[in-house]
């Protein structure tokens, strides 16, 4: 949660501040502010306002000279929405921003006598009256003596009244990545896209090192004071794919980019026709010796890796379990070193994924991370990683980071299949081809879409909608019903389709939308039966299948067909349906899909 920028450097930093937190704005949208040195001086100007990001740019000056500053969009966690409330925060020499929770705030302010410099309800503030009250003139010497003072979450930006051009940084489990250029200057961000349009080339800023930025280099030290050399990356996307290009949401253009998200995620990982993961530096000596699998995540990640389980347990009967990452971290865990545990996030930051994976390993050393962000927490503390090269999601409602986990699963699922010899070369050369052709069928779902939009004016005012299936389908329907609920604001839940009758059904009322799925062939005549159960107490039906025309048209109130696909792929035809089916009824509500209320794209808190 929350964005950060920080630049000192050859430019004015105003617009620099402002465009790197309108990228940024993603991860926390309550309130925003900048501070800087006026006419770089000594003197920090600030400021700060409830609202987004063109409310701040609109408080701002018309023309700034600074060349240092610091911004931050902020996603509530202590304290209301309030000018007072949002970052940055100021108490005597100190200027800070801060992304994470400060777990002992109260117990500070008690021991080292803050209350009296606080006018705000957050925790941040108590960080910026601690690290003043510690100050000595010497900024390293107080971020060394402050720090192990915090317990929780925390990546600081802070500048000193009496330095100048100078910011300083330091984190411990939320993000942060960094870049100098000669042309340029000193980035920081709790993202990359923030400086992007500047520098290709960044690195993590390591937990517990002091960073210094100055307009001429960038310093990196342990809390020891011994010098550190950053370890660069390079960004792997156009710098275009974290702009909207002429859409109207970046949602709706992440649901178009999935058929290339899937062409870079499958693309070079298929070898002979076969899975092949060499190239990721992950020999098939990782997959020997699996006795069942563990599958970690929050959100959506959790519902592709329910798709996962499914797939896997049917096909290859390998068993396995998918954990709540929150609930994991705090349960006693039924792994063995004969599990494979593998940890599912889009960020690679998710705190509770994080927390979670470290408790798995010490029980197993094979983890495996599949992540789309690269240097990210989760890929570098897991035994493997697999990268889904999904490129950037900006869109708060993942589209193309499920399709991509999903298409992972799948090839790592396979892996285990050939590895264990529960199947043959020549049935997963032919359901590789198959999966070869799931660009293919995204791209065919993708032409009608204004058939969706047209009967999303059905759902605009429901109150409740429900997604029903059986088996692939049902885990899938989760995953349909959470990008529902979390654009639109209608309350959404999905069924297994054979459970109705057990208390659910109670819920159909007259006009109540149902969207029901049935595309697993082997279950298909029970979900219309099924189907037919709501339809009867009056339900408004929506049905995704592969029949070419529905004989009894009593039975849904629209059809929407996908292609006739081998079972386990039509997943992906269908969840374009859910995620359009999500963004036009977001869209015919008048809401803005792509910043829902409450909710920021990376949880990095817990």
């Amino acid at each position: 949660m929350c964005g950060i920028v920080g630049f000192t450097g050859k430019h004015e930093a105003q617009d620099i501040l402002l465009a790197g937190l309108a990228r940024l704005e993603y991860r926390g949208y309550d309130s925003a502010g900048i501070a800087f040195f006026k006419d770089n001086g000594d003197h920090i100007s600030m400021r700060k306002t409830a609202g987004k990001v063109k409310d701040l740019a609109a408080i701002c000056d018309e023309e700034n000279n600074s060349t240092c500053g610091i911004g931050h969009t902020r996603w509530a966690t202590h304290g209301g929405v309030t000018n007072a409330n949002a970052h940055p925060h100021r108490v005597g020499s100190v200027v800070l921003i801060h992304n994470g929770i400060i777990e002992n705030y109260h117990e500070l302010v008690s021991e080292y006598g803050l209350q009296k410099d606080l006018v705000s309800e957050t925790d941040t503030e108590v960080a910026a009256a601690l690290f003043n009250k510690m100050y000595n003139g010497d900024p390293i010497e107080t971020i060394k003596k402050t720090v192990p003072l915090f317990v929780g979450s925390f990546a600081f930006c802070i500048m000193f009244k009496s330095h100048p051009g100078e910011i300083y940084a330091v984190r411990n489990v939320s993000p942060m990545v960094a870049a100098f250029t000669e042309k340029d200057g000193a980035f920081i961000a709790s993202d990359l896209t923030a400086f992007v349009d500047y520098s290709k080339d960044y690195f993590i800023v390591p937990e517990y090192h002091i960073l210094r930025m100055t307009q001429d280099r960038i310093e990196l030290t342990d809390l020891e004071g011994k010098e550190v050399k950053p370890e660069y990356l390079k960004v792997d996307w156009d710098v275009s794919a974290a702009e909207k290009e002429g859409y109207d949401h970046f949602m709706i253009k992440e649901i178009h980019e999935q058929p290339n998200a899937i062409i870079r995620t499958i693309g070079g990982r298929i070898h002979g026709d076969l899975p092949d993961f060499k190239d990721d530096g992950v020999s098939d000596d990782f997959f020997e010796g699996v006795r069942d699998i563990t599958i970690i995540a929050c959100g959506t990640a959790m519902y592709a890796g329910m798709v996962g389980r499914t797939f896997i347990q049917n096909k290859f009967g390998i068993p396995v379990n998918v954990a709540i990452a929150s609930e994991f971290r705090y349960e006693r865990p039924v792994i063995t070193d004969e599990t494979m545990v593998i940890v599912i996030s889009q960020s690679g930051e998710t705190i509770d994924s994080l927390e979670a994976l470290r408790l798995a390993r010490k029980y197993t050393k094979k983890t495996l991370a599949i992540v789309n962000v690269k240097g990210s927490s989760i890929a570098r503390e897991s035994d493997a990683v697999l990268y889904t090269h999904a490129g950037p999601e900006i869109a708060v409602a993942s589209t193309k980071a499920y399709s991509v986990q999903v298409a992972m699963m799948y090839l790592i699922g396979c892996k285990l299949g050939l590895v264990s010899g529960r199947t043959t070369e020549a049935e997963m050369k032919e359901f590789m081809a198959d999966l070869k052709k799931v660009p293919d069928i995204i791209k065919s779902m993708l032409t009608i879409e204004s058939k969706v939009d047209k009967l999303t004016s059905r759902m605009t005012n429901a109150e409740h909608a429900f997604y029903i299936g059986r088996e692939l389908d049902y885990t899938l329907s989760m995953e349909g019903a959470l990008k529902l609920k979390e654009i639109s604001y209608i309350h959404a839940e999905a069924y297994a389709a054979g459970e109705l009758k057990h208390g659910t059904i109670a819920l159909i009322d007259e006009g109540v939308p149902v969207i029901a799925i049935a595309s697993q062939s082997d279950v298909y005549s029970k979900v219309i039966s099924n189907i037919r159960e709501v339809k009867a107490r009056g339900a408004y039906v929506i049905l995704i299948s592969k029949d070419a025309k529905i004989t009894d048209e009593s039975v849904c109130d629209v059809h929407l067909q996908i292609p006739k696909v081998r079972d386990e792929l039509a997943v992906f035809a269908s969840v374009v349906i859910c995620q359009m089916i999500a963004y036009y009824t977001s869209i015919g509500k008048g809401l803005n899909p792509d910043q829902p209320r409450n909710l920021a794209k990376s949880v990095t808190v817990e």
